[in-house]
């Protein structure tokens, strides 16, 4: 059976492009069909005599072994989305800024690709949320977050009054610019901007962290994966909120409507060619200060 890798790059950028032609060229070479989405095989491809398959909806995504994704962590999160139902594990290469999802540098391509090819390579699952949007006690959206869903006020000048709940009981209300619900991976992300704890990967646990809430509780909430996290947006708002989910799908939210988020059955898998504990990876993207560290073994020396 033929190999199949899907290719997702940030196409608005040159350097993401050329990264895009050397995996290109380098699966050709080892015997693996390339697969690029619809709208990215034309930029892609430009100047470069290769037809890769083009991928459709139900149809090429159960066929791939893996995604090898160019970019930052947005281009990730589009991987993610198009491979959603297909079980393949993401492989990031970071050529964006911080990249917290991406398991490797632009400088190590190659040796990415070629630890592809050979399946030398672990995979983390990392939890997803189910995210639901009922209006009139009816379902009007379904999708779900790898990073988070965010419930934001959709006029600037004013802000939106929200009810919070944990597992069908109350928490609180307030007039605030939006809530957060993050996974664990997406806690370094907006929830982390917004003053949400870092949670590690490997946690199973939601996140609901209030946006300059005006109110004297707002703190942060972290809970069971078991539990269900719901935003009620007031029937007192005068206009929708919206709800946008890893900042890609967005559905405005009518007043008198409620935003759940649960834990996914479907978790999104993550390729790692470098396992190690998720500190040394947050002081490294996050350039964290650790001089005069002396660790365990020289406590009390």
């Amino acid at each position: 059976m033929t190999r199949k890798m899907l290719v997702v790059s940030h196409v608005g950028r040159d350097d993401a492009l050329e990264a895009a032609h050397t995996v290109l060229r380098t699966l050709l070479a080892a015997g693996v069909t390339p697969v690029v989405a619809p709208d990215q095989a034309e930029p892609m491809t430009r100047g470069l005599d290769i037809q890769p398959e083009i991928l459709t909806q139900g149809v090429a995504a159960t066929d791939i072994e893996l995604g090898i994704v160019l970019g930052g962590d947005g281009t990730i999160l589009m991987a993610a989305e198009l491979l959603r139902g297909s079980g393949a594990p993401l492989l990031g290469v970071n050529l964006g800024h911080v990249g917290f999802l991406a398991e490797s540098e632009k400088e190590d391509l190659q040796f990415t690709v070629d630890q592809a090819l050979a399946k030398n390579y672990q995979v983390d699952e990392r939890l997803t949320l189910e995210v639901v949007v009922e209006t009139d006690s009816q379902e009007v959206f379904r999708t779900f977050a790898l990073n988070e869903a965010t419930v934001e006020k959709a006029d600037r000048s004013r802000m939106v009054e929200l009810a919070l709940e944990v597992d069908g009981r109350p928490v609180s209300s307030f007039g605030c610019d939006g809530v957060v619900l993050s996974t664990p991976t997406g806690s370094t992300a907006y929830s982390f901007s917004a003053g949400g704890p870092i949670v590690w990967p490997q946690v199973q646990a939601m996140v609901m962290t209030p946006l300059s809430a005006h109110a004297l509780f707002s703190r942060p909430l972290v809970v069971d994966p078991g539990s269900t996290l719901a935003v009620e947006i007031l029937p007192r708002n005068t206009q929708a909120a919206v709800l946008w989910c890893d900042g890609r799908r967005g559905v405005d939210v009518p007043p008198g409507s409620r935003v759940s988020a649960t834990k996914s059955s479907e978790p999104v898998r993550l390729a790692r060619l470098h396992p190690g504990p998720f500190s040394d990876r947050l002081v490294r993207k996050f350039s964290l200060p650790v001089t005069g560290w002396r660790g365990p073994g020289e406590a009390g020396s």
